[in-house]
């Protein structure tokens, strides 16, 4: 099976603790961000990954992901084409018809692709968007319609899901990927109003880094769980 990859983040917000690499790339508890995201794509069954990166970028995402398990093609944008535009540029170097894995490689997520591929199957929509619970930055006051105080929860998880970055597009979705831009604004609001986008519920591990202090939580979490560290494999 096949999986597509965004790895053209620039990651500007996390400065200099980039060391000048794109995001996916950055080291956190010494493997690159990415090389989370291609182990966890292997252990549920895929065998290539197609990565959408910036021209010139290629050589430096074969030699950060290549011995995980996976055949890595990384394909270079001559200009920015945007996420939407990012996956629709990866798909041309698809080898296999069918529903294709499609995440972000900046991200952290203990995803179960197999689980996740089923409930798409027997959904029948056209894509299944990965979505979670996010926690208040803020602790909340519970207050009655008096104006009375009864209670405070500190950092409680929200309501709302919302969209992890993780997705399977089938057939149909992939062809309404644009050129350029982004795919959530235009493939998934016209599939949404067509009711043929399904939502699978993750209650597990996401982390998004985006500022050094992200990194820094990224990195203590990886450290106290040597089981997410990929394996190299010996040629």
């Amino acid at each position: 099976m096949e999986a597509l990859v965004l790895g053209g983040g620039r990651a500007e917000r996390l400065g200099d603790a980039a060391q000048g690499l794109p995001k996916p790339l950055v080291p956190v508890a010494g493997i690159p961000l990415a090389g989370y995201a291609v182990a966890r794509l292997v252990e549920g069954g895929v065998t290539r990954i197609i990565v959408a990166c910036r021209a010139g970028d290629e050589d430096m995402f074969l030699q950060a992901l290549s011995g995980m398990g996976a055949e890595i093609e990384a394909v270079g944008e001559e200009e920015p084409l945007g996420r939407g535009g990012g996956f629709r540029l990866a798909t041309t170097r698809r080898q296999e018809a069918g529903p294709v894995l499609a995440l972000n490689g900046d991200e952290l997520l203990d995803v179960d692709y197999p689980a996740l591929l089923a409930e798409h199957e027997q959904s029948g929509a056209a894509a299944t968007l990965v979505v979670a619970q996010v926690r208040s930055p803020f602790g909340v006051v519970e207050v009655e319609v008096d104006g009375t105080i009864t209670g405070f929860r500190e950092a409680p998880l929200l309501d709302h899901w919302v969209n992890s970055g993780v997705y399977v597009l089938g057939e149909e979705a992939l062809a309404l990927l644009p050129e350029r831009g982004d795919h959530e604004q235009s493939t998934f609001s016209e599939l949404a109003q067509e009711r043929r986008l399904h939502a699978h519920r993750h209650e597990g591990v996401w982390l998004t880094v985006n500022t050094p202090k992200d990194l820094r939580r990224a990195a203590e979490f990886l450290e106290e769980r040597p089981a997410w560290r990929p394996q190299r494999q010996v040629a």
